[in-house]
């Protein structure tokens, strides 16, 4: 019984912090699996990603989506919440970053149907922790070829 296993992951980095960007390039490096990473600045580019409107029209669907909440032009709330209303977008994975930890927020995009929320300035241990969880729920939703 093999088990077809992921290539890579595809993993859409919404974030318009360069700090940031560099923090979690450097946690998915230690990652077992191997993840292509693609990092939009704001709201709207992450849109365009995500729909393949240019200048995204050969990228492919992300399979999890990192999402800063305050972004420019569309916040992540928006995005969030257009993700979310898309039939065929919907089932991507959505973690929320963000560096507001007001129970409000944390309520509101878990109703937005968010999958995992975490707060910056991201502790790197715990940062770590949650991409190896996402590497651990890939493995557990892999799915074996038909017999």
């Amino acid at each position: 019984m093999g088990m077809i296993l992921v290539e890579a992951i595809d993993i859409l980095l919404v974030e318009d912090n360069p700090g940031d960007v560099l923090l979690t390039r450097e946690a998915l490096k230690d990652m077992k699996m191997k993840n292509n990473l693609y990092v939009v600045r704001d709201g709207v580019e992450a849109m365009d990603f995500l729909h393949q409107d240019a200048p995204f029209r050969d990228v492919p669907r992300p399979d999890i989506i990192l999402l800063d909440l305050n972004l420019p032009r569309k916040d992540g709330r928006e995005v969030l919440a257009e993700i979310k209303a898309d039939e065929v977008l919907r089932r991507i994975p959505v973690v929320i970053l963000t560096t507001s930890d007001d129970e409000r927020d944390v309520v509101a995009t878990y109703n937005l149907h968010a999958n995992c929320y975490i707060t910056k300035p991201v502790d790197m241990r715990r940062f770590i922790e949650i991409v190896k969880n996402i590497e651990n729920f890939w493995f557990s939703i892999v799915k074996l070829p038909p017999q």
